[in-house]
Parts: structure tokens; sequence; C-alpha cells
């Protein structure tokens, strides 16, 4: 009876096991066939300068677009920052506290500021990338191992938009107005502080006067990116310089449609290749492409929303993965050692 008692607990054990391990297969196998089922996607926190901006609508629409091809995997969370450094803070800090985000992307509003809020997101050890509008001092990046910044050479702009004048300068005698073999234009500045503004200004001069062109600057206006701004001071420009106004180069695609607006009201750049003054912008938004092709705008300078946020994204997830940031890019960090530059495009009808 002893021996038949130990047999049956022998085998009360056996099936136990067996009903154990058999679970723990089964278990293991459906994991391994449905891996994602229990995935948590990374969250994205993304804070935009100001959304109303043209070109930051276009990144926004590249990340949706990586966000539509990685379902379950990701979750981004867009933010506003009207163009308002404060509001931006707010944002921000109500995500940090809040704890549940793995990665920021950042499109700083104030580039005076960046340092400060670096160090917010230090605190908290999450990885951060800023992208398009370049910090002051880059040593704010650099003084946070998980920071890195992607944006573009701002002088490569400037000087492609001066090969543009430069070809139709050379092409078009009729573009100087009054013979006197000087181009006389009028600059559309984005901001006074902003290293793109400041290096596009900048280059797309030196550019046109190292080919031995003379210029004359008849106005300068900070326009603060904003094409009904723009549309103003050209309206009131053209009032006071009227044909001496060559050529007009702006910063960005959205003055040079305001600009174009304006010339328009004055019966030029409608279309009329014999009443027409040049207008060049940077970014290559789909209104300013149109115009282009229908000659009514000269040409831009095509800074690419996909690469900006695709760079900007897998940057970030290496970071997420522990990864080298580069891991996997096509991209050299420039002499900084932070940050990536996304080449610009000429485009011209």
């Amino acid at each position: 009876m002893t021996r038949l008692r130990k047999n049956i607990s022998v085998l009360v054990v056996s099936i136990i096991m067996l009903f154990i391990v058999s679970g723990y297969y089964c278990k293991n196998i459906r994991a391994q066939v449905n891996p994602s089922s229990n995935q948590i996607p990374t969250k994205i926190d993304v804070f935009l300068y100001d959304s109303n901006d043209k070109y930051i609508s276009l990144v926004r629409q590249n990340f949706e677009n990586i966000q539509g091809n990685n379902q379950g995997k990701i979750e981004f969370t867009f933010y506003d920052g009207m163009n308002d450094q404060s509001i931006q803070n707010k944002d921000i800090n109500s995500v940090l506290q809040a704890n549940k985000t793995d990665l920021i992307l950042l499109d700083i509003v104030d580039i005076k500021k960046s340092r400060e809020v670096i160090n917010r997101i230090k605190e908290k050890g999450i990885p951060v990338i800023l992208f398009n509008r370049e910090p002051l001092n880059m040593e704010d990046v650099k003084s946070y191992n998980k920071a890195f910044f992607v944006g573009t050479d701002a002088s490569q702009a400037g000087i492609l938009q001066g090969q543009i004048l430069i070809n139709m300068w050379k092409s078009n005698k009729n573009m100087d107005n009054n013979g006197n073999n000087i181009m006389e234009y009028v600059m559309l500045m984005g901001e006074r502080d902003n290293i793109e503004a400041v290096e596009r200004t900048k280059y797309v001069i030196l550019t046109i006067n190292s080919d031995g062109i003379k210029t004359q600057e008849l106005a300068l206006r900070v326009a603060g990116w904003n094409r009904n701004t723009a549309r103003s001071m050209i309206e009131a420009l053209y009032l006071k310089y009227g044909k001496n106004i060559e050529a007009i180069i702006s910063n960005n695609d959205g003055m040079a449609i305001g600009a174009i607006e304006a010339l328009q009201k004055y019966g030029y750049n409608k279309g009329d290749s014999a009443k027409i003054i040049p207008v060049v912008g940077v970014d290559g938004i789909p209104e300013a492409l149109e115009l282009i092709n229908q000659g009514i705008m000269t040409g831009s300078v095509l800074q690419d929303a996909q690469a900006m946020a695709e760079a900007t994204y897998k940057m970030g997830m290496n970071l997420v993965a522990g990864n080298a940031p580069l891991d996997n890019m096509t991209y050299e960090f420039d002499s900084t050692g932070v940050a990536i530059r996304i080449p610009y495009r000429q485009i011209i009808s």
C-alpha cells in the first residue's frame, strides 16, 4: 500500500510538471509568433516653434508619415509653441512632470534660451534632439550627452540664392532697370539674431559680389518669417523705391510670397515676363514651387522637410535604444561633434 501511494505521488508530480512545462512552451511560442502584441509604443513629444510656419507644417506632416508607417511602435504628440517661448516652456514642463515621454524633439522658439530648456530635460535624463532652429551657442547642446542638433548649413542657402540671382542678372539685361550696372535689392530678413537668417542674408550678397557684380541694399526689413508682414513692408517700400527695386531677396518662401502679393498690387509678377521683379526665397514649399513653375517667382532653395524629419527621428530613436546617435545613418557630425546638416538644393523655373 505504501509503495502504491508513493507511485501515485510520483505520477501526480509528473503530471503537474508536464502541465507547467507545456504551459511555458505554449506561452513562449505565442510570444514568438506575435512578439509585438504587448509592445508599448515609444512616446515621442514634438515641440514646434510655430505651426503656422509653412516649412514647419511640412516637417510635421513628415513626422506623421513616419508614425503612420510604424503603427503601434511609436506615438507622436505635437505641441505648438505659437512663436512664444513661455508657451513652449509651459508645454515642456507639463511633459516632464508627467514622466511619460521617451524622447523629446525640440524646435525651440527662442534660440537664446536653449541652455535653460536643455538643463530641465537633462534633469530627467530624457534624450532630446533639437532641430531646425539652431541654438545661438552650440555649447548649450554639448552640455548634455543625450542632446544633439539636426539643422542645415545656413550659408549654403545664401550661396544658392546668390547663384540664382547671378544667373538671372547675366541672362537678362532688363533686370538692370536704370542701367547703372548695380543690382539694387530689398532684403527680407527672418529675425535679427537667428543664425539661419544672419547667414542667409550675409552669404547671398557675398556670393553675388564675389562674381564681380556690384550690389546696393535699398532696404532691409525684419519680417519675422511672416507672409503678411512682408506683404505690408514691400507695399510701402515699392511706393518709396518703385522701379529701382531690381530684386527682392527673402530668407524664406513665406515672406517671398508676401512680397509677390505686394508687387502684384502694382501690376508686377503676374506672369508677364516683361514685367517682373525677381524674388527668391528659401524652403521650397509647395506654393512657392507652383509660383516658380508659373514664372511668377524666380527661384527658391529647397530645405528638405522629409530629410529633416527622418534624420531627427532616426537619431532620437538611436538614443532611446542606447545606440550611437548616428547608427545606421548616412550623416556625419560637423566640427561641433553634436550637429548634422541637411543639404539644400536649388530650385528655378
